[in-house]
């Protein structure tokens, strides 16, 4: 079963991620791959993060630069 966070939650859990440069992911997701990378989840209106899925999006960011 996937950890699934909104945003708050997210960052008071990984404080070295501001609630902004969350946002700021979220909101270019289409363009950074984030999307592709199913670490967002659209329940309605509601944005939650897979932690799983997020991580190891930032992991596949490290490897590409």
């Amino acid at each position: 079963m996937p950890t699934l966070s909104t945003v708050n939650q997210f960052t008071a859990k990984q404080p070295a991620f501001t609630t902004g440069g969350i946002r700021s992911l979220i909101f270019n997701e289409h363009q950074n791959g984030l999307a592709k990378s199913g670490a967002i989840v659209r329940i309605g209106r509601k944005v939650l993060i897979d932690e799983t899925k997020f991580f190891a999006w930032i992991e596949s960011q490290n490897k590409a630069a």
